[in-house]
C-alpha cells in the first residue's frame, strides 16, 4: 500500500475515465438506433471513434512534450466532456461522426498520459502489484459502467449528463495529486515494415482481434436489442462478455509460457469462432444462452492480443519493444477502425445474428494465417520466450509499463536510453 498510495488519484481518474469510455460506446449505439440511426451509419461512427483513436497514437506525444502532463490531461477531459454534451444537444450523424472523432482522438490522449505518469511513478519491485490495481479497475470500472444504462436510460439527456460529470471529475484527482510531472515519454516510432518483419502473424492478429473486438463493444449492444433483450439485458450481456475476456488471460498466458504461442493462439481463435458460431445459430434469443455464449466469446476472443503481443516481442530484440508496442497498438486500432462499419453492414443485412456470424469468419481467417505461419517459421525455444503481459489496449505506453520500468527489458537488460535513442525518430 505504500508504493500504491501516491497513485491512488491516478486509479481514480483512470477509473472514472474507463468507466465514461466503456459506457459511451454502448448508449451511443442504443441511443442512435432509438433516434432511427441506420445500423451501418452506428458502426460508421464507431469507425470514427477508432479513427480518432489512432491519430491520437500517434500525436499524443509531441503534445506532452509541449504543455506536460498536467495541462495535456485537462484539455483534453475538457474536450471529451464537451463532446459528451454536444452527442446529446446535437442529435445529427454528421455531427456525431466528428465529435466521435474527436472523442477518440482524446481519450487516446488521454489514457496515454495517464499511463505514462503512471509508469513514471512505479518500480520494479512494485510493478507486478500496480499492474494488478489498474487491471482491477478497469474490469469493475468498465464491466460495472454498463449498468448505468439500465439505471438512467439512453432516450433522454441524463445518462450523457452523468458521463460528462464522470470526465469532468477526473480533472480533480489529477489537478490535486501531489506529484510533479513527470518526464513525457519519447515519441512512439510507427516502423510497421520492422514489425511485420519481426511477426506478420502477430500484425495481421492485431487487425483481426481490433475488427472483432471493436464489433462487440459497439455492434454488440444492438445484437442484444435485435433479439429482443431488454436495456437491463443488454447491460448483463455486455458485462458478462467483458469479465469472460479476464477469465483466461491468466491460464491461456500460462500455456502460451509453456508451449508454441502459435498453438495455444490457434486453439484460442478457434475457441472464438466456436463461441461466435454458437451465438450465431444456437443461442437464439434466451438471455442465459446469449449469457453463456458472450461469456465464452469473450474468455476467448479478448486474450488475442495480449497472445499476439507476446508471440511478436519473442522476436523482437533489445530496444525493439516499445516499438513493437506501438506498433502493434497501430495495427489494431486499423482493424478497429475496420470492424464496426464493416459489421454493421452485414448485421443491416442479414439481421443481428449476423454479428457473431461476422466474428467467426474473420476469427476463421486468423487460424489459417496461424497455420500458414508454423510451416512458414519454428516455434520461438522456450528459453528464449518472454513472460506473458495481460495488455490493455488503452494506449503504447502500456505495454511499456508491463515490461518494465521505464521500459527495462526483464529477459536481456535493455534500458529506456537504449530504447529511446532506437526507437525516437530522427
Amino acid at each position: 500500500m505504500h508504493a500504491i498510495r501516491p497513485l491512488i488519484p491516478l486509479f481514480i481518474a483512470a477509473g472514472i475515465l474507463l468507466a465514461g469510455n466503456g459506457v459511451q460506446g454502448t448508449a451511443i449505439a442504443i441511443r442512435g438506433a432509438q433516434e432511427g440511426f441506420s445500423t451501418s451509419l452506428i458502426g460508421l461512427i464507431g469507425t470514427a471513434y477508432f479513427v480518432g483513436f489512432l491519430l491520437g497514437c500517434l500525436y499524443i506525444t509531441r503534445l506532452l512534450n509541449a504543455v506536460g502532463h498536467i495541462r495535456t490531461f485537462a484539455a483534453l477531459a475538457a474536450i471529451t466532456a464537451s463532446g459528451t454534451l454536444l452527442l446529446v444537444i446535437i442529435v445529427d450523424p454528421i455531427a456525431w461522426l466528428m465529435i466521435r472523432f474527436a472523442v477518440g482522438f482524446c481519450f487516446s490522449g488521454l489514457f496515454t498520459t495517464i499511463e505514462s505518469w503512471i509508469n513514471s511513478g512505479v518500480r520494479n519491485e512494485t510493478r507486478g502489484r500496480v499492474l494488478a490495481v489498474y487491471r482491477i479497475v478497469d474490469i469493475f470500472a468498465v464491466t460495472g459502467a454498463q449498468f448505468m444504462l439500465p439505471a438512467f436510460g439512453a432516450g433522454g439527456f441524463t445518462l450523457f449528463a452523468v458521463m460528462c460529470l464522470m470526465i469532468t471529475l477526473s480533472l480533480v484527482p489529477v489537478s490535486l495529486a501531489d506529484r510533479s510531472n513527470p518526464t513525457p515519454p519519447a515519441e512512439f516510432r510507427f516502423d510497421l515494415k520492422g514489425i511485420w518483419a519481426l511477426s506478420p502473424l502477430a500484425c495481421i492478429g492485431c487487425v483481426t482481434i481490433g475488427a472483432t473486438n471493436s464489433a462487440f463493444r459497439l455492434i454488440g449492444p444492438l445484437y442484444a436489442e435485435g433479439i429482443g433483450l431488454s436495456i437491463s439485458d443488454v447491460a448483463v450481456f455486455m458485462s458478462v462478455g467483458i469479465l469472460g475476456g479476464a477469465v483466461l488471460q491468466y491460464p491461456l498466458g500460462y500455456l502460451s509460457d509453456r508451449f508454441d504461442r502459435r498453438t495455444v493462439l490457434l486453439v484460442t481463435t478457434a475457441g472464438a469462432v466456436a463461441s461466435g458460431l454458437f451465438l450465431a445459430s444456437m443461442a437464439g434469443t434466451s438471455p442465459s444462452l446469449n449469457y453463456l455464449g458472450i461469456f465464452l466469446f469473450g474468455a476467448f476472443a479478448l486474450p488475442l492480443y495480449s497472445l499476439s503481443a507476446a508471440h511478436a516481442n519473442d522476436h523482437a530484440k533489445a530496444g525493439q519493444h516499445v516499438m513493437v508496442a506501438a506498433g502493434l497498438m497501430f495495427f489494431f486500432s486499423l482493424g478497429a477502425s475496420i470492424g464496426p462499419y464493416l459489421s454493421s453492414a452485414v448485421v443491416e443485412l442479414f439481421g443481428p445474428n449476423a454479428l457473431f456470424t461476422y466474428t467467426s469468419v474473420v476469427h476463421g481467417a486468423l487460424i489459417v494465417v496461424t497455420i500458414w505461419r508454423m510451416r512458414a517459421r519454428g516455434p520461438v525455444p522456450a528459453e528464449s520466450r518472454g513472460p506473458f503481459s495481460w495488455l490493455l489496449r488503452t494506449s503504447p505506453v502500456f505495454p511499456k509499463m508491463a515490461r518494465g520500468n521505464n521500459g527495462n527489458d526483464a529477459r536481456n537488460g535493455s534500458t529506456s536510453d537504449e530504447a529511446s535513442s532506437i526507437d525516437r525518430p530522427q
